[in-house]
């Protein structure tokens, strides 16, 4: 059996996701830029960690750019891969308004070179699966959303960007008979997760005695999905291909809508600290509210989410200490 390639290797769920394959027997190729969006040190900490763990001499890194078509290409094409897990893109919402042909080259552009070295690998993949998002929802408060629900009115050029991956990727599975299927993330948080996220963004800003926007002036809901309950999904998906080539989308969410004040209540309880409020309007490319209809994944693989947000920030909290004491430890 051949190499799973994960893109985004060195990013929040790419990482975990290579340690769970690791774990799972599997032998992984990992590739990321290491851009600078955040901090890279952080990127380098998590492969360090990979690296650091049993299965480690079993993992394969290659720095490497997605929009870099033809290297990419060439990857998939000239190796033993024959699944992949498409986790590389750039990510956030706000940032898409600011650095737009960064998005359409890292999401766009890069999308399509893993697509077409699935094609130019001849037969031999037997699975891609690639990350698409929530926010191809829109700006929507008529939950639960589901996979067959119209995506025509993105918000951001991030979410559009993701929209488009979709349509290529059901193209090509179309066309060149490739099995590939497409998860919608929601709100995924955890260890080792974005420093440009709300969950992290708080915890810090409250360990600071720092005021903490709130955008639409707190009025938001989102469907918090734990980052290991994510894995699961991402691993059961892939390693069920279509039996015909066909396209395929699903939802990873925790279907359970939580209010950003019950999170930031969560928070002030663990760091210890009632954060200071700045009450702010909503933001242009964000939405109210997520929320994931999982019916569709739980009925053809038996996944659900098991992780509840206070007993998953709980997880984040002590890891955010561990990698803040690491970080002093090292700065000394």
């Amino acid at each position: 059996m051949g190499r799973v390639l994960v893109t985004g290797a060195a990013g929040f769920i790419g990482s975990h996701v290579v340690r769970g394959l690791l774990e799972g027997g599997e032998d992984v190729v990992g590739i990321d830029n290491l851009n600078a969006y955040y901090d890279p040190a952080l990127k380098y900490d998590r492969l360090g960690a990979i690296r650091a763990t049993a299965q480690g001499e079993r993992f394969q890194f290659v720095k490497a750019d997605l929009s870099k078509a033809e290297e990419i290409i060439s990857l998939i094409a000239e190796s033993d891969i024959d699944r992949i897990v498409h986790l590389g893109a750039q990510a956030g919402v706000r940032w898409s308004l600011e650095a737009p042909f960064a998005y359409t080259a890292a999401n766009v552009t890069g999308h399509l070179a893993v697509l077409e070295g699935a094609r130019a690998a001849a037969g031999r993949i037997r699975h891609l699966v690639y990350a698409s998002t929530s926010s191809v929802y829109g700006s929507r408060t008529d939950g639960p959303f589901r996979e067959g629900d119209r995506t025509d009115h993105p918000e951001s050029l991030y979410a559009a960007t993701k929209l488009a991956d979709e349509l290529m990727s059901s193209v090509y599975a179309r066309l060149y008979d490739l099995p590939i299927t497409g998860l919608r993330f929601f709100t995924v948080y955890g260890p080792w997760g974005r420093p440009d996220m709300a969950y992290w963004i708080f915890t810090e800003a409250m360990q600071k005695r720092a005021p903490i926007r709130l955008f639409n002036g707190g009025h938001m809901e989102r469907d918090f999905t734990y980052v290991d309950d994510v894995v699961a999904g991402v691993l059961a998906v892939l390693a069920s291909p279509p039996q015909a080539a066909a396209h395929r989308l699903y939802n990873i969410g925790n279907s359970r809508p939580v209010p950003l004040l019950e999170m930031i209540r969560i928070l002030e309880g663990l760091v210890g600290v009632e954060a200071e409020k700045i009450l702010e309007p909503m933001q242009p490319g964000d939405v109210p509210a997520t929320f994931a209809d999982v019916s569709a994944i739980e009925r053809d693989f038996g996944w659900r989410p098991t992780t509840d947000l206070a007993s998953g920030l709980a997880r984040f909290f002590e890891w955010w200490q561990w990698y803040a004491r690491q970080r002093a430890a090292r700065q000394s």
